[in-house]
C-alpha cells in the first residue's frame, strides 16, 4: 500500500525546492489510516506502556494541562479528558477560579486547581510540577497579559524540569510574542493552526509564509526554534526541523471546536510516552524513535488519532457531529490503530 509519510520523508530529504504540485498530489492521497506505514505504527506502538496488574496509580501518565478562563472552559476539558481516554491515569487542570467550577462540573475524573488566583499564582503552579510527567499550555487560556506573565515564569520552570511540553492556542499567542522563551527546547512541541502558524512564522522567520510551500515552511520554522512543530490542516505536517512527516489519512470536512484541543491532549500523553520509551532504550529495536526522536513519534500519533476519531464520528453523526462525539471513538480508535497493549485476556 502507497505510504504517505515515507513518500514525503524520502521527498523532504532529497529536495530542497519542492515544487506545488507535488504537495496537491500528495493532499489528493489521502486514504484509511491504514496508509501509515505500519512500520512507524508498530515504533509508536512500543512506546505505549502495557497494562499490567503490578503497576499503580499513575505510572502510565500525570498530565497536568493549564489554560482556561471564564470564555473558554470547554477547551481545557477537551484536551484532558482526551489524554484521559487514551490512557493517561490522572489530569489536572490548573485554571483561574471563575473557569475551575465549570471545567469541574463537566467531568469528576479532572483534578481542577484555581491556581491562577492564588497569593503567588507561578509558585502555586511551578510547586505542583514534580508530580506531572507531561505540560500542556494553552487550551482556553486567553490573553490576559498579566496571565501570560504568569505562563512565562512556569515555562522556566518546566525547562528546567526538562518536562515533555505542548503548546497550543493562546499559547502560542505568547510564543508569538516571545518566541526566545521557547526556543531550543526540543522537548517542545508546537500545534499551530494555519493562522497561527502565519504570525508566528512571520514573527520569528522574518517574512512571510509561502503558501505553495508550506512542507519546506514548516521546517524552516522547527529548524530555526529548535522545537517540534505540527501545522495542523487539510494534511498535518510534522517537523523538527531536520525530518518531515505528513498525516494525510482519511478525516472529514466537519470542523467542529474543540478537534485541536484533543488534539493537544492526545499529543501530551504520547509525548510523555515517548519520552520515557527513549530513557528505556538500548538497543536497535527503536530505529523510529532514535531517526526522528520523541516529539516526533508522539505528533504523528496524535494526528493520526484525531483524524481517525473525527472520521468515524462524521460517519455516524454527520453535519451533527461535535468534539463531544470524537471522544466516544477514542478507545476503539487506540485499539484499532495501536493494539490493546495488554496482556490480559478480558
Amino acid at each position: 500500500m502507497f505510504s504517505l509519510i515515507s513518500y514525503i520523508l524520502r521527498f523532504t530529504k532529497f529536495t530542497t525546492q519542492p515544487r506545488s504540485s507535488h504537495y496537491e498530489t500528495l493532499r489528493s492521497c489521502s486514504g484509511q489510516f491504514e496508509s501509515l506505514s505500519p512500520k512507524l505504527i508498530g515504533a509508536i506502538s512500543q512506546c505505549i506502556p502495557k497494562l499490567t496488574f503490578d503497576k499503580h496509580k499513575g505510572q502510565s501518565g500525570r498530565v497536568c494541562v493549564i489554560g482556561g478562563s471564564a470564555e473558554y472552559t470547554g477547551a481545557p476539558y477537551f484536551a484532558g479528558i482526551s489524554a484521559l481516554r487514551c490512557g493517561a491515569d490522572l489530569c489536572t487542570i490548573v485554571t483561574s477560579a471563575d473557569a475551575a467550577t465549570p471545567i469541574k462540573s463537566y467531568s469528576g475524573e479532572l483534578i481542577v486547581l484555581p491556581d491562577f488566583n492564588a497569593v503567588d499564582p507561578a509558585k502555586a503552579i511551578t510547586s505542583c510540577l514534580a508530580r506531572y510527567h507531561t505540560v500542556l499550555i494553552g487550551p482556553g487560556l486567553g490573553r490576559d497579559p498579566v496571565k501570560l506573565q504568569i505562563v512565562e515564569k512556569v515555562l522556566r520552570e518546566i525547562k528546567e524540569r526538562k518536562l515533555p511540553l505542548v503548546i497550543d492556542a493562546d499559547g502560542l499567542h505568547l510564543i508569538t510574542q516571545r518566541p526566545e522563551i521557547i526556543q531550543g527546547y526540543q522537548k517542545a512541541i508546537l500545534t499551530p493552526n494555519a493562522i497561527e502558524f502565519d504570525r508566528l512564522f512571520t514573527k520569528v522567520c522574518n517574512k512571510i509564509p509561502n503558501e505553495e510551500e508550506p512542507i519546506m515552511d514548516v521546517k524552516l520554522l522547527a529548524k530555526t526554534l529548535q522545537v517540534t512543530v505540527v501545522l495542523k490542516g487539510s494534511v498535518d505536517i510534522v517537523s523538527n526541523g531536520a525530518y518531515v512527516l505528513v498525516v494525510g489519512t482519511e478525516t472529514s470536512p466537519r470542523r467542529c471546536g474543540g478537534q485541536g484541543d484533543l488534539l493537544a491532549g492526545f499529543l501530551s500523553i504520547f509525548s510523555y510516552w515517548t519520552h520515557l520509551k527513549r530513557t528505556q532504550t538500548y538497543d536497535n529495536q527503536q530505529k523510529h524513535l532514535k531517526l526522528y526522536g520523541p516529539t516526533m513519534l508522539a505528533a504523528v500519533a496524535a494526528c493520526a488519532m484525531t483524524r481517525e476519531c473525527n472520521r468515524r464520528a462524521f460517519a455516524k453523526c454527520r453535519r451533527a457531529m461535535l468534539a463531544s462525539d470524537m471522544i466516544d471513538e477514542i478507545g476503539a480508535v487506540f485499539e484499532d490503530m495501536f493494539g490493546s497493549q495488554t496482556d490480559c485476556q478480558i
